[in-house]
């Protein structure tokens, strides 16, 4: 028989994947539109002319990119919108002052914000598959990489929620740093490519190593760097954030 942590979790989660899944038109669709979009215009416009990459088709080559990218974008932009609307309504203060645990909370959001990420990815994924043929490498790899993506990106999209003062800071983060990051991480390129200089500062981006882990977990393509760096790199980030997220709660952030 459950007790009333467990239907306080429960409840969270439940109510995370209610809340994207009633608005699937504006959550789920247009990663599903937009990946259309680049497989269009990259793969079958450009791809032919751009020619072979890492040893694939350059649709092929830019399918775990193109995975990843809307895996971020939606485990971020879940819980950053579901923590900061919380906050806005004062819902959340219902849940501080109840016996349920912070760590029990933060979890709660966080795999809510898993639960939209793994779905786009699939969907994200399927569509890959419509235009490029390939099969996985690395099956259990390629799903850890996955749920540990979206795990650090539910945890600092909840960080973001927890600062922003007001709903135009949800979109400062996710504008002028998320996206840089991500589509200068390689989703349509391999750093082999660029120019000594250029390298380097790609080396300074850690989204550039999730997706090469992703595109060696998929594809089989060599990591420019050794593979577990990549992984060790994904779990320090995901226990730091969620350690600070919890000493945020503790010290009463929410309350300032």
């Amino acid at each position: 028989m459950m007790n009333y942590y467990t239907i306080a979790f429960y409840g969270i989660i439940r109510k995370e994947i209610v809340r994207f899944m009633r608005i699937w038109i504006q959550t789920l669709l247009p990663s599903a539109v937009t990946t259309v979009l680049y497989f269009l215009v990259f793969g079958a416009v450009m791809g032919p002319k751009i020619g072979m990459m890492g040893g694939f088709n350059y649709t092929v080559f830019i399918t775990p990119g193109l995975v990843m990218l809307a895996i971020i974008t939606n485990s971020y932009s879940n819980v950053v919108s579901s923590f900061y609307g919380a906050r806005f309504v004062r819902s959340i203060e219902e849940l501080l002052v109840s016996p349920v645990p912070n760590w029990m909370i933060v979890l709660g959001f966080t795999l809510g914000g898993v639960a939209r990420g793994l779905l786009t990815g699939i969907i994200v994924m399927a569509i890959g598959l419509m235009f490029a043929h390939f099969y996985i490498v690395h099956i259990f790899l390629s799903v850890l990489l996955i749920i540990l993506c979206s795990v650090v990106f539910s945890l600092a999209g909840l960080l973001n929620g927890i600062y922003a003062k007001k709903f135009d800071d949800l979109v400062i983060v996710p504008t002028f740093i998320l996206t840089p990051l991500i589509y200068l991480g390689g989703v349509f390129f391999s750093i082999d490519d660029l120019s000594s200089g250029w390298r380097y500062v790609a080396y300074l981006n850690p989204v550039h190593y999730l997706i090469d882990s992703f595109r060696y977990a998929l594809l089989g393509i060599e990591p420019a760097e050794p593979l577990w760096l990549g992984v060790f790199g994904i779990v320090v980030s995901a226990l730091l954030l969620y350690g600070y997220i919890m000493y945020l709660l503790r010290r009463g952030q929410l309350k300032s």
